[in-house]
């Protein structure tokens, strides 16, 4: 068995559904092309859309074209790499949990929401709600690695719970909002009310150091060792973060209105 390769044939008119395509491991070639792709109030045949063939190893699935209307792309993603040479819609990755998925491109809303294991690298840059939740849901990211070489848009970590979150870019509003637990790191600016109601986890700005709320308060003393685990965890993604357990840094406590457990650590 070998993995596929799948090549837009046009920019759809609608949006399509490519949930599917997470689920492609033991199908012929005929059954991929058969497979049905919700689009609009209907469904399109796979082969309508892509042209398929077979190549890469065996649970590895890799996208061309723009498929910036293409929407949950990795969808539950469990094995293997998921490879997008171009952009993608919204959805990407979410509810994802072991593999590797990489975007050559730009991708929209929601990516990484619920996602549990694996990693997701994106060489562009991200819309709002950054592994944050599902609409409905209490709870947003809840493991593994999201590694967004661009920027992010608002209320990014929304909810989340765990697994860490590096931000090369910029970051909109409310990022880390309601934060439960996990690292958050931000080499860019930040848009107004970071950490805003955030319980626990930690928060890193290794950049512009952003204006925080008044809810959060200075640190009384130093803490070598955690920042010293928690920076070289960091570090050893390279790129803005490279060397950061070298780095002055101050910590701050908070949001003290909703237990004030969380710390953000503002790198110099």
């Amino acid at each position: 068995m070998s993995g596929w390769q799948l090549t837009l044939k046009a920019t759809p008119a609608l949006r399509l559904d490519l949930r599917g395509l997470s689920q492609l491991a033991g199908l012929s070639a005929a059954d991929v092309e058969r497979l049905p792709l919700p689009y609009g109030a209907g469904t399109l045949a796979l082969a309508e859309c892509f042209t398929v063939r077979a190549g890469g190893a065996e649970g590895d699935l890799l996208l061309e074209g723009d498929l910036s209307r293409s929407d949950r792309i990795g969808w539950g993603w469990s094995v293997g790499t998921l490879t997008v040479q171009g952009s993608a819609g919204h959805y990407l990755a979410a509810g994802m949990t072991a593999g590797r998925v990489e975007v050559h491109g730009h991708a929209g809303d929601l990516a990484a929401c619920e996602m549990a294991g694996g990693e997701l690298h994106v060489h562009g840059s991200l819309g709002d709600l950054v592994a944050s939740h599902l609409p409905g849901s209490m709870d947003g990211m809840r493991g593994g690695l999201v590694h967004v070489r661009g920027s992010v848009g608002a209320r990014c970590a929304d909810r989340m719970r765990r697994g860490l979150l590096l931000v090369e870019g910029d970051a909109g509003d409310f990022l880390a909002s309601r934060l439960v637990a996990g690292t958050v790191a931000v080499a860019g600016r930040c848009g107004a009310h970071p950490g805003y109601g955030m319980r626990r986890g930690s928060l890193f700005f290794t950049g512009t150091a952003p204006e925080l709320p008044v809810t959060f308060l200075p640190a009384g003393g130093e803490v070598p060792v955690a920042w010293q685990l928690l920076a070289r965890d960091i570090a050893r993604h390279g790129g803005p973060f490279a060397g950061l357990a070298t780095r002055p840094h101050t910590r701050w406590l908070g949001d003290v209105s909703v237990g004030g457990k969380g710390e953000v650590w503002m790198v110099g």
